[in-house]
């Protein structure tokens, strides 16, 4: 492909993407409003407009998936058709399946995957009922085998039966006759490795166990259901036998190992979720943190050739999105005004080298230079920011689908979409709010009966809101339902192990047990929610991003999950100070105040501070800098989720911008620093991350000494 050509390639990348939100958008639109025809036809020309161009590469699987798609819009245009939820529901699938194609050729895969050919003729098969022609020719001999419930593939089952099957009632052989209902035992060997000498038989145990190979539509966890009622005592594997090694290679971009296997059907959701736990034990047992691919292949859930395939791939994709080209839209505006403070900056460049030659006014051209450089980073920095009501809007659909699932009704508002806040960002706290979000509509609000009966609307409230404060941004999830259940968290907690039974707890501490790994008070586990797997991710994603999450909840008023993030990743305003030879920066937005350090506080921890006991974080110790403390200190105090603490050091150097450098792998596992910088004399200054510094360095007996 030459140059020109990859350059309009990536072009219609961009496009097709922003069309695809924008096809979403007016679908959900579209459900609200039906009779909205200028709706209608931006959808009907958002197919046409991808049909097109997909066809001027040469992307013949595009052309013929959104031809279909194209159809049914314009029977809808032409008013044959008319908007029902089930055709919305149709239609919200293809958008998701064009954007994954989409994002195939931005890959580097001019042609449709095996995989992505599957999912196109099942999506199809659902417009069916809305093509007022017939049926559409989809072109893919695979439509016979999804019309009988889907690909056929050969499996491989180790069973080994617990020795007390026989005893309970249950005939190995019986569960394999059932395996014949649902498709075709090609082969089955007896495994006698377990067999002892006759005379220390017993009738009534059982010995033997089964390798059979199984060629079968249906998807594993349908197989492995089969065996519930034995799974508890017996070792049941069961593994692809064909090449899913193949398979996973045709799958769309993935970033989680776990994902991209349950997608492949390598893996079912409770496999995933039982190695997860496995992690997790383990790790809560002081021992090394085992990967999950090893736990799989250690408990023979998954052969070593496939998860090496899908860890290859979760390579690859990491990789690829590193050196992915990035694109962001800019107001002409502001690019304008950057040339201009640019244009300013040399005409005051010049200023300063003439007056240096006569000697007089260089300190006031000086200083109008430091202003306009100033005007020309916060110039250049708003050129990143970008509004945070796309993020939100996305969340429609999403909200539309759960609650479709889970058969309740409840209205999303929107609010502060147009706070803006860097791309990054932007970018990265999609995964957080998408489990807050779930979370909220499973767990918050309740359902329609169970309001009823507490007077409460029969439709719930979700509500989304961004505003600026204090040089951040925070976004709000809110919800009208239960609230957190105060209670039932702690009891769970004691329950655990991890809260000693009778301990006074405030309620922000109870509250914020529900980020720690593994936990959760749901009896039963949903698809969506339950296994206490995504609230701890979500804090450390947000921590990641130099934020934070606080939790408000009043019982049967509903709760509130607050982040705080920084409008960039690039700059931050830090206060600097020096301890012997070493320099750090203290985030600004942390800190409260300086004061000196009492001259009695040598051997304490702790000193009081107009009537409060404020602990001590010694610098000097925690990075062991060598040489002596000056006889005069300072105390820079600092608070953090509302605990406050003081950072112990020598100099304050006063008010710094900082331009924040990554660490780098070696220091990847450093918890209390974020970055770095360099400053102006050459010499590195450590960013100091005040979340884990005070967790970590202030116990809660110190604070209440």
């Amino acid at each position: 492909m030459t140059d020109d050509l990859s350059d309009a390639l990536d072009t219609f990348i961009t496009e097709a993407r922003e069309l695809l939100q924008d096809f979403e958008e007016g679908l959900l639109g579209l459900e609200d409003d039906p009779s909205a025809g200028d709706t209608v036809n931006a959808l009907f020309r958002t197919m046409h407009t991808l049909k097109g161009s997909a066809g001027l590469f040469g992307l013949h699987h595009l052309v013929a998936f959104t031809h279909v798609v194209e159809t049914v819009l314009d029977s809808l245009r032409e008013g044959e058709l008319t908007v029902t939820a089930e055709l919305v529901s149709a239609l919200l699938p293809c958008g998701d399946h064009v954007s994954s194609m989409v994002e195939g050729v931005a890959a580097g895969r001019p042609d449709a995957t095996p995989a992505e050919t599957a999912d196109g003729d099942r999506i199809l098969a659902a417009l069916q009922p809305f093509l007022t022609d017939g049926p559409a020719h989809t072109g893919s001999a695979a439509a016979d085998e999804r019309q009988s419930g889907g690909a056929v593939r050969t499996w491989r089952l180790t069973l080994w039966f617990g020795p007390d099957s026989l005893r309970n009632g249950m005939d190995p052989l019986s569960f394999l006759r059932y395996l014949a209902t649902m498709g075709t035992v090609t082969r089955v060997t007896t495994l006698t490795d377990q067999l002892p000498e006759p005379d220390l038989m017993d009738p009534e145990t059982c010995y033997l166990g089964f390798d059979a190979e199984f060629v079968s539509g249906a998807p594993k966890t349908e197989i492995e259901g089969v065996f519930d009622f034995v799974r508890e005592d017996s070792q049941i594997a069961i593994v692809p036998a064909d090449d899913y090694v193949t398979v996973i290679d045709g799958l769309p971009d993935q970033d989680r190992l776990g994902d991209l296997l349950i997608r492949s059907g390598a893996a079912t959701d409770l496999e995933i979720a039982r190695a997860l736990r496995i992690q997790q034990e383990r790790n809560r047992s002081g021992g090394t943190l085992p990967q999950l691919g090893e736990i799989l292949i250690e408990t023979r859930a998954v052969p070593k050739p496939v998860v090496e395939a899908a860890l290859g791939k979760q390579r690859k994709t990491a990789d690829s999105r590193s050196h992915e080209t990035q694109t962001i839209r800019v107001y002409a505006n502001r690019l304008d005004k950057l040339i201009d403070l640019v244009g300013e900056l040399v005409i005051a460049q010049s200023s300063v080298g003439i007056h240096r030659r006569d000697g007089d006014g260089e300190e006031e051209a000086q200083g109008e230079v430091m202003r306009l450089v100033e005007e020309v980073r916060h110039s250049a920095l708003s050129l990143r920011m970008v509004p945070i009501g796309t993020t939100l809007r996305r969340f429609e659909r999403v909200v539309r689908d759960v609650c479709v699932d889970l058969d309740k009704d409840v209205d999303l508002v929107i609010t502060g979409g147009e706070a803006e806040m860097d791309k990054a960002l932007v970018e990265r706290i999609g995964d957080p709010l998408l489990h807050l979000v779930r979370n909220a509509l499973d767990h918050g609000v309740e359902p329609r009966a169970e309001r009823g009966r507490t007077g409460k609307p029969a439709r719930g409230k979700l509500r989304l809101n961004a505003f600026h404060d204090a040089g951040s941004i925070v976004i709000e999830v809110v919800d009208d339902g239960r609230g957190l259940n105060r209670d039932r968290i702690l009891a769970k907690a004691v329950d655990r192990g991890m809260v000693q039974a009778g301990a006074t707890m405030t309620d922000s501490e109870v509250f914020d047990l529900i980020f720690e790994p593994g936990f959760s008070t749901v009896e039963t586990v949903s698809n969506l929610s339950g296994r206490g797997v995504g609230m701890d991710v979500v804090r450390r994603n947000i921590a990641e991003l130099r934020g934070t999450i606080e939790v408000e909840t009043a019982t049967g008023e509903g709760t509130t999950f607050r982040i705080r993030l920084p409008l960039t990743l690039a700059i931050i305003d830090g206060f600097l100070v020096g301890v012997g030879s070493s320099a750090f920066i203290v985030p600004l937005d942390r800190v409260t105040e300086c004061v000196e350090l009492p001259a009695n506080a040598a051997g304490r921890d702790c000193m009081y501070l107009r009537g409060e006991v404020l602990p001590f974080i010694r610098l000097r110790t925690i990075f062991d800098i060598d040489g002596q403390p000056p006889r005069r200190q300072n105390v820079v105090v600092i608070e953090q989720s509302g605990q406050r603490a003081g950072l112990v050091v020598d100099t304050l150097l006063g008010q710094f911008q900082t331009v924040i450098k990554p660490l780098g792998v070696l220091f990847s596992e450093a918890r209390c620093i974020s970055g770095s910088t360099i400053l102006g004399n050459g010499e590195v200054a450590l960013i100091l991350d005040v979340g884990p510094l005070v967790a970590e360095n202030v116990s809660r007996e110190q604070v209440l000494v």
